[in-house]
């Protein structure tokens, strides 16, 4: 079984950049799909981005496209978010998740959900 947990949330001003980590715990860490979501108040969760186990293969939602990058360092145990030209937008808490396999987009697909961190950009 894995266990996520999510860290690096904070205020940023617009413009500005976060690095958001999912740490693991549990040895098939390396061979599981990963994905981030979020949650804005009053909105349904999405997901933003999504790595295979590998790090080979990656997918964005259009909202972060070209703005945020995932990435996965297996030998650490963590996967992170880095997010640039922060928007008000995506003031939201952000959620990591493991996917049944890369393909996985939809809610159900996920588990192992971490308990979120906060993100607040303000304009």
């Amino acid at each position: 079984q894995v266990q996520l947990v999510e860290s690096g949330g904070g205020l940023v001003q617009a413009g500005g950049s976060l690095r958001l980590s999912c740490a693991a715990s549990g040895r098939t860490f390396s061979s599981v799909p990963i994905g981030w979501f979020r949650q804005a108040p009053g909105k349904e969760r999405e997901l933003i981005a999504r790595i295979n186990w590998y790090g080979s293969l990656t997918n964005y939602a259009d909202s972060v496209k070209g703005r945020f990058t995932i990435s996965r360092d297996n030998a650490k145990n963590t996967v992170y978010l880095q997010m640039n030209s922060l928007k008000p937008e995506d003031t939201a808490v952000y959620y990591c998740a493991r996917g049944s396999n890369y393909y996985s987009t939809k809610l159900d697909d996920f588990d192992s959900w971490g308990q979120g961190t906060q993100v607040t950009v303000s304009s």
